[in-house]
């Protein structure tokens, strides 16, 4: 019996984060290019819905500790274009969407 094709059900996101992440040595050594004003931002990738992520990471849960610290609120306008897609369509996109970021001076974090 031939496989059943995998449901396009993975998600790229992208979570504002809150200015003082700025102090934290390691984000600042992630960011050389970084342009003074621009947003500081985590972008990720997941197989749940981005609102259940962004929640199990504010509540430490397999959380990235920049996003349980500082996440504000994601945005979508960011991302929700790109939703949903496949498992290896979904990790070049969430590099692809880093690069992207930091070309336009965002301060950006990538686990």
């Amino acid at each position: 019996m031939p496989r059943k094709p995998r449901r396009a059900h993975y998600h790229v996101y992208v979570v504002a984060l809150d200015d003082p992440v700025w102090n934290s040595p390691r984000f600042r050594r992630a960011n050389p290019e970084y342009q003074l004003g621009k947003p500081f931002v985590y972008v990720g990738m997941t197989g749940l819905d981005p609102d259940v992520r962004f929640d199990k990471h504010k509540a430490g849960i397999q959380a990235n500790t920049f996003v349980r610290d500082f996440g504000l609120r994601l945005l979508p306008a960011l991302y929700e274009r790109y939703n949903p897609m496949g498992y290896d369509d979904a990790r070049a996109m969430e590099v692809e969407l880093g690069i992207r970021l930091r070309a336009l001076g965002y301060g950006v974090w990538q686990a």
